[in-house]
């Protein structure tokens, strides 16, 4: 085996292992299932484009590659620096919504449970006795 075909197979996997991250750092963005998800899944694809020049660059030899890698990845980086920013001037994140609906639910619960003893409790007391309509229902 040559070195040049030790090399061509070095590409081949290289490239293979990119598109395959690739395709799994696009479900991610796809599927979510929160902002901030979404956001480190375009980060990561920014990687990933960068891996994908870096290693043409490597294939083809030309010295040129290196710059466009290195121009996306501060693109890349100032993206992902702005997408924190609006996540966090938002206001209210997942995480707090998410508090909130537990909060909301333990509170139900709570009230479940009260109204659940509230209604035991009516339940358990002694209503009027079996006697007090005038005894057994007559049958004619």
């Amino acid at each position: 085996m040559s070195v040049a075909s030790l090399f061509d197979y070095a590409v081949m996997i290289a490239l293979g292992s990119l598109c395959l991250s690739f395709l799994i750092t696009i479900y991610r963005i796809v599927k979510g299932p929160t902002l901030p998800d979404r956001i480190l899944g375009l980060d990561m694809l920014v990687a990933i484009a960068i891996g994908f020049i870096a290693v043409i660059g490597i294939k083809t030899g030309y010295a040129l590659y290196v710059d466009v890698a290195i121009a996306l990845g501060l693109v890349g980086f100032l993206a992902t620096v702005a997408f924190a920013r609006f996540v966090m001037s938002r206001g209210k994140t997942e995480e707090d919504i998410l508090t909130e609906v537990r909060q909301a639910a333990a509170d139900a619960r709570r009230e479940a449970r009260t109204a659940t003893k509230a209604a035991s409790k009516a339940a358990a007391r002694p209503g009027p006795a079996a006697g007090a309509t005038g005894g057994e229902p007559r049958h004619d």
